[in-house]
């Protein structure tokens, strides 16, 4: 009763805030503080889906058998967080009142927060290229999972997005704007692909950025990734990354991440992946493509996963973006009678509700995402589910990675941030 108590009174706080605020910034609250300049930023995110067809009922219900309707409905996500800044310190808090409030009952077992909170940090800017966080962050690992889930071409990440490190309680050190002229402003905030590193000449020029960046993490084990299981004091996440970005016309960046003892004992195995993202807009034109290479999922020896992910956006109109997305799995199991492999091809269209501006910067298309409908229909390949052998029997042939639709599927997708 009393965790429905608060979820109703966030929600109505949410709509609230949602109703005063414009599409081009969350609501800020600003303060001078003897010579220093604090700001406070409320913003938030309600992805609504409708959803539905073979592939949704295998997922959501184990079988399509099972399930008894073609059409459901579901909250993605119902975000909702702040920002404070003050001087060289900042300060993160972002919840999602979609996910479980139960945390793991100690302290020191991975990220030894509820998934209710999704970022808890505070941050201090020493330098450009030497920012200090210490929290709950999102692991340096994944470019797809890094970027903000707004400004994504299609409804949803990927089942590659299971491989990532996800988020973990730790502390890291990150750069920014490291040569090339070193013309921009980092925020303290700075998670990856299209963050908040502005160019000074162009305020709130989101990726336009010129130079190097680096992330270094170490924190608890990776418990809320698909990959790892954990246990109290059961091991750490090690995460290092690289980026080169030149303007939004080409961001570059490859990571490696381990977390050990990943199937939640003592002295396991530890997993770990290599990741390789490369980004471009350009113009009306969006590209996008990522590599995972992972070893060890869930502690096991020899269960290896590899994903290719290549997306494409065009706008046809300033209103509307044709987008497709395509995710690519080839799964290994050192005991299993063949390796598996999975394809996911999402196509579909994104409709923009919110049209601030009508040019095609990365500025603009973020703020177009602050209003969308999304309509994408995914289709399944290769092992879907059984097949015949040579005697003409059947046989399993079922994808053994990690997530991922087996049978075709739709989302149609409301988005509103502020």
């Amino acid at each position: 009763m009393k965790r429905n108590i608060i979820t109703l009174t966030s929600s109505v706080a949410i709509v609230l805030l949602m109703m005063i605020t414009s599409v081009q910034a969350g609501f800020e609250l600003t303060k001078k503080v003897g010579d220093i300049d604090t700001k406070l930023t409320f913003f938030g995110l309600i992805q609504l889906d409708a959803v539905g067809g073979e592939g949704t009922k295998i997922m959501e219900a184990n079988s399509a058998t099972q399930a008894e309707t073609n059409l459901a409905f579901r909250a993605q996500r119902l975000r909702f967080g702040w920002k404070y800044a003050s001087g060289k310190i900042r300060g993160k808090v972002l919840l999602d009142f979609n996910q479980s409030t139960t945390a793991a009952s100690d302290h020191t077992n991975g990220a030894a927060i509820s998934k209710l909170v999704q970022d808890a940090f505070i941050s201090y800017v020493v330098d450009p290229g030497f920012v200090v966080k210490a929290g709950l962050l999102q692991v340096p690992n994944g470019m797809n999972f890094t970027m903000s889930v707004a400004d994504l071409d299609i409804a949803e990440l990927g089942f590659d997005k299971q491989l990532a490190m996800e988020r973990t309680t730790g502390i890291m050190l990150s750069g920014r704007d490291m040569g090339l002229g070193n013309n921009a402003k980092v925020s303290g905030f700075e998670t990856g692909l299209g963050d908040d590193v502005v160019v000074k000449k162009y305020e709130a020029d989101p990726g336009a950025w010129k130079g190097f960046g680096y992330d270094v993490l170490i924190a608890n084990q990776s418990n809320r990734s698909g990959a790892v299981n954990s246990l109290a004091m059961g091991g750490n996440t090690y995460a290092v990354r690289g980026m080169f970005n030149y303007t939004e016309k080409l961001h570059l960046e490859a990571s490696y991440a381990k977390s050990e003892n990943a199937d939640g004992t003592v002295n396991g195995k530890d997993y770990s992946n290599i990741n390789i993202g490369i980004d471009s807009s350009l113009g009306d034109l969006s590209l996008r493509a990522e590599y995972f290479d992972a070893k060890n999922i869930l502690g096991t020896t020899r269960r290896d996963e590899q994903t290719f992910t290549a997306t494409v956006g065009y706008y046809v109109t300033p209103a509307i973006e044709l987008a497709t997305k395509h995710v690519e799995g080839n799964a290994t199991w050192a005991d299993a009678t063949s390796n598996t492999r999975l394809g996911n091809t999402y196509v579909g269209f994104n409709y923009f509700l919110a049209m601030p501006n009508q040019d095609f910067s990365r500025k603009s298309k973020k703020l177009r995402n602050s209003h969308k409908l999304v309509f994408n229909y995914i289709i399944a390949t290769g092992d879907t589910g059984e097949h015949l052998n040579s005697q003409g029997n059947n046989i399993p042939n079922k994808w053994n990675g990690l997530g991922g639709y087996r049978g075709n599927a739709f989302v149609v997708q409301y988005q509103y941030k502020f």
